[in-house]
């Protein structure tokens, strides 16, 4: 029953939108390739890449890029991580993060904890941000190879960087969709997204994509 509860509440998070006054609306595609390689039983590297594409009519660049993480197991199903990620907006300010992580594994629940801090060009300082996820992984399959995604994240602006800027509450997250493990060095995902961007002085902004995912093991 517990199972079954919190799946219907992150599969509600997942497709309900945060409440707002207005909303614009905007169709994008999401592209993540990633590569992984493990020095040792408890440490890898990673390559996380991504490309994400969105209409030219709503104003808003498209965006790649790339982050370097170090992961390191450091309990059971306990993983803390690093990364370097340089982003590149297509018509807008390209930024440059330094991120820390905290990713944990409870049966099918996962947690995620994300720090950030933002240094965008042509601002006035660098950003803090906060990035709490939680997620279910459920098998569907006898041999677990294919499984049922879905998680609800908040990104919590501490310091925006801009002066003046929206703190608190900037914007929710949510997905669902599938994995499946081809096999041991290569797995195949497919969801959809809802990525809502939410504006203190005007209409929220919601994103909607499917989200295309390869993760290749060296």
């Amino acid at each position: 029953m517990k199972t079954a509860a919190a799946m219907a509440f992150l599969v509600g998070l997942a497709i309900t939108p945060y409440a707002a006054q207005a909303t614009d609306e905007a169709a994008e595609y999401w592209f993540n390739p990633s590569a992984s390689l493990d020095l040792d039983q408890d440490t890898g590297v990673e390559l996380e890449t991504a490309q994400r594409f969105r209409s030219e009519a709503d104003g808003r660049p498209d965006t790649y890029f790339a982050r370097l993480w170090l992961n390191q197991e450091v309990a059971r199903n306990v993983t803390l991580s690093g990364a370097f990620e340089r982003r590149i907006n297509d018509g807008g300010s390209n930024e440059t993060r330094l991120i820390q992580q905290l990713s944990t594994k409870h049966g099918i629940f996962r947690t995620r904890l994300r720090l950030e801090q933002r240094f965008v060009e042509n601002t006035d300082q660098m950003g803090l941000r906060v990035r709490p996820r939680l997620g279910l992984v459920i098998p569907v399959d006898d041999n677990k190879r294919l499984q049922f995604k879905t998680d609800a994240e908040l990104f919590l602006t501490v310091r925006s960087t801009r002066n003046g800027g929206d703190t608190g509450l900037t914007g929710l997250r949510s997905q669902i969709g599938f994995a499946y493990e081809v096999n041991d060095r290569l797995s195949l995902s497919a969801a959809y997204l809802r990525q809502q961007d939410i504006n203190d002085r005007g209409p929220d902004t919601v994103g909607h994509a499917p989200v295309i995912g390869i993760e290749w093991s060296l």
